[in-house]
């Protein structure tokens, strides 16, 4: 029989992790989509609101579009790109804080030591696990994000004074789209 090295062993695992990572994150999602995640009984819409715990309020308002869709999607990109080893990283760059929001969103409306709540760490450890695995692409990638960003031009000091103004300029621009279906809105009744 031959002997499995380290190395081997230690790969295997990070592929077990990213495959079963890949498949819980593909399962949340696809609940969420055909409607198996968030909302709440009829019983539950009647009671007063002072009496919905915060667990029921907050799957109520998770079930809501878009938001319901978008977190089902992007927890089955986050998966298919971490089955993928072309795209393995990016899979577990995107499902950090896919699991980040999930361990919050549960510790806010579920409560500290929950299942889930104890769970969801485990997953953030393992994702970060498989980024260690690749670190030797990651780092340089990191390092090329946080290092030499600067602006193309040199600037004085009176241009980065002005930048609030211009700031401000841009918000105002920002307004235009609103201002026009305002005006639309006005017109068509």
């Amino acid at each position: 029989m031959k002997k499995i090295a380290k190395a081997q062993l230690r790969d295997y695992f990070i592929l077990t992790a990213r495959i079963w990572l890949a498949l819980i994150l593909l399962q949340y999602g696809y609940s969420k989509l055909i409607d198996g995640q968030f909302g709440v009984t009829k019983a539950t819409l009647d009671l007063p609101l002072k009496e919905v715990g915060l667990f029921n309020l907050s799957w109520y308002l998770a079930d809501h579009e878009p938001f319901k869709s978008f977190i089902g999607i992007s927890q089955i990109i986050a998966a298919l790109l971490l089955i993928y080893n072309r795209t393995v990283i990016l899979g577990a760059l995107m499902a950090i804080p896919i699991w980040i929001n999930i361990l919050m969103w549960d510790m806010t409306f579920m409560g500290l030591y929950t299942p889930f709540t104890i769970r969801i760490p485990f997953y953030i450890l393992l994702t970060f696990l498989i980024l260690w695995h690749y670190k030797d692409k990651v780092l340089p990638a990191i390092q090329n994000f946080i290092s030499g960003t600067t602006t193309r031009f040199k600037y004085p000091i009176w241009a980065y004074l002005l930048l609030p103004v211009f700031g401000l300029f841009l918000e105002l621009a920002g307004g235009i789209p609103i201002a026009l279906v305002n005006l639309i809105k006005q017109l068509i009744k």
